[in-house]
């Protein structure tokens, strides 16, 4: 293995470590936990002697310093500060290796890491506003899978050209578009603090299709001054999670068919194991999401019901790029 592609594996790492801390940060509702930005109270890490205590509590009198959400959040803004460090590295090997490398990916990433930045300082700027916690979760997911694709053209061992699976094409990128909108939902749900707003299978409670509020569920809800722990209705609640949750069973059913497709018509080994890996992952999504309802969001169950919804993403870019990408060239 090349250093470039070391560091590249290492930051691949690193993306779901910080995916992972991210959607607990979150889910311990730490996402406040440091009301400004990048430091915590005005100082670079949590404050911890009295004296500094005190000029915090003098400084955000109305959100109480909690020593736990704080280090929860910071701990999460020094992995992606790490995450960004590591991708400026990739940004400037990829100019400057010996050997030569894809430039494209690299260049996209640094600047999807600077907007990544830009929507996590204003996510607590803005105190939670849904739609840039939305945005900064789906550009977490998007670096993970571009880091992927990265890796995957530094690997042209990988790729194979299977001629008779270009009819699986446009199923590939339909189910792929599926998933991608199913995150949007799910990120739209947490956003709003919906995940229990419905705890009854296998939609909602009884009369929910009489309760559904479309107009305020999927309303960006400009102006409020705190979007902590949500300023929906129920009503427009238990419509957010009703469409994640009838968007699980369309994902379920039109990803497990390509999947189905891709192991049946493909001829290699390795796109055969793509094939099966979407299986798995997405069968064991859809349990994590039932495990959800039915024991009322455990944390450790919800925060893996988020990262392996990043994995299912990643998956279905990688074999649309495997589909499409000629082999042997390079960006």
């Amino acid at each position: 293995m090349t250093r470039h592609k070391w560091l590249v594996s290492v930051t691949l790492l690193l993306t779901m470590v910080v995916i992972i801390y991210g959607a607990f940060t979150r889910l311990t509702d730490a996402g406040l936990g440091c009301p400004d930005w990048p430091g915590c109270y005005g100082f670079l890490k949590v404050p911890e002697k009295p004296e500094s205590i005190a000029l915090a509590a003098e400084a955000f009198p109305d959100r109480p310093l909690e020593p736990h959400k704080a280090w929860n959040e910071m701990i999460h803004r020094y992995l992606a500060g790490t995450l960004g460090l590591l991708i400026a590295a990739i940004f400037i090997s990829s100019f400057f290796s010996k050997v030569r490398q894809p430039r494209t990916l690299p260049t996209i990433l640094l600047l999807l890491v600077i907007c990544q930045a830009a929507l996590g300082a204003w996510t607590v700027t803005m105190s939670l506003l849904p739609i840039v916690v939305l945005a900064h979760l789906l550009g977490g997911f998007t670096l993970y899978c571009l880091l992927a694709l990265y890796w995957m053209q530094l690997s042209p061992g990988l790729r194979r050209a299977e001629p008779v699976l270009n009819t699986l094409k446009p199923l590939a990128v339909g189910a792929a578009l599926i998933v991608m909108i199913q995150i949007g939902l799910g990120g739209w749900t947490a956003a709003n603090y919906a995940a229990l707003a419905c705890i009854e299978l296998p939609v909602c409670e009884a009369g929910w299709l009489s309760r559904l509020a479309l107009d305020e569920a999927f309303d960006l809800h400009l102006g409020y001054s705190d979007y902590e722990y949500g300023v929906m209705s129920a009503e427009a609640r238990q419509t957010v999670h009703v469409f994640h949750r009838i968007g699980a069973f369309i994902t379920l059913g039109i990803v497990s068919w390509f999947a189905v497709r891709l192991y049946q018509r493909a001829r290699t080994n390795v796109m055969q194991n793509f094939a099966l890996a979407i299986g798995v992952v997405l069968l064991l999504q859809f349990i994590l999401g039932l495990l959800n309802v039915v024991l009322h969001l455990p944390l450790v169950n919800a925060v893996a019901h988020n990262f392996v919804g990043a994995n299912l993403l990643m998956l279905m870019i990688v074999v649309v790029y495997q589909l499409y990408r000629p082999v042997g060239k390079e960006a």
